[in-house]
């Protein structure tokens, strides 16, 4: 996806479901959830062996399934064998784009996501994406 596309989902995009969210604040997924939280996003961290504890100051839930407001994007800290369930969970929620981080690549899962009419973002991550077309908010 090009810049301009990004730039679309990065500023239409309001929830985000951060699908393997870590405590360690070591780990990427706990810094991308840190920053998008002050970049104004609502965050909601995944994570099943964490759910019903608290990240940031978030809920952490088990499943996408288990988050109890509309999703507009998921962001994807797995690895790519894990990336087809969760686009069949993110279609089933009205999930509008998937995202998945840098690295995280199956294009298999991508062809039926982009088939049911959701964007698509593999092999990128926001928090680089968003200084980098000008949008971060201070």
């Amino acid at each position: 996806m090009k810049g301009q596309g990004l730039r679309e989902i990065l500023t239409s995009v309001r929830s985000i479901a951060l699908i393997g969210a870590s405590r360690n604040p070591e780990r990427p997924s706990h810094r991308v959830m840190a920053f998008l939280i002050n970049q104004g996003y609502d965050v909601y961290p995944v994570n099943p062996g964490l759910s019903g504890s608290e990240l940031l100051g978030r809920k952490v839930y088990a499943s996408l399934s288990d988050i109890p407001a509309p999703i507009d994007m998921i962001d994807i800290f797995r690895q790519p064998d894990a990336v087809g369930p969760l686009v069949e969970a993110a279609i089933a929620q009205g999930v509008k784009v998937v995202w998945t981080q840098l690295g995280v690549i199956n294009t298999a899962a991508a062809e039926v996501a982009e088939r049911a009419g959701l964007k698509v973002v593999m092999d990128r991550c926001p928090a680089i994406e968003i200084p980098r077309l000008g949008l971060l908010k201070t």
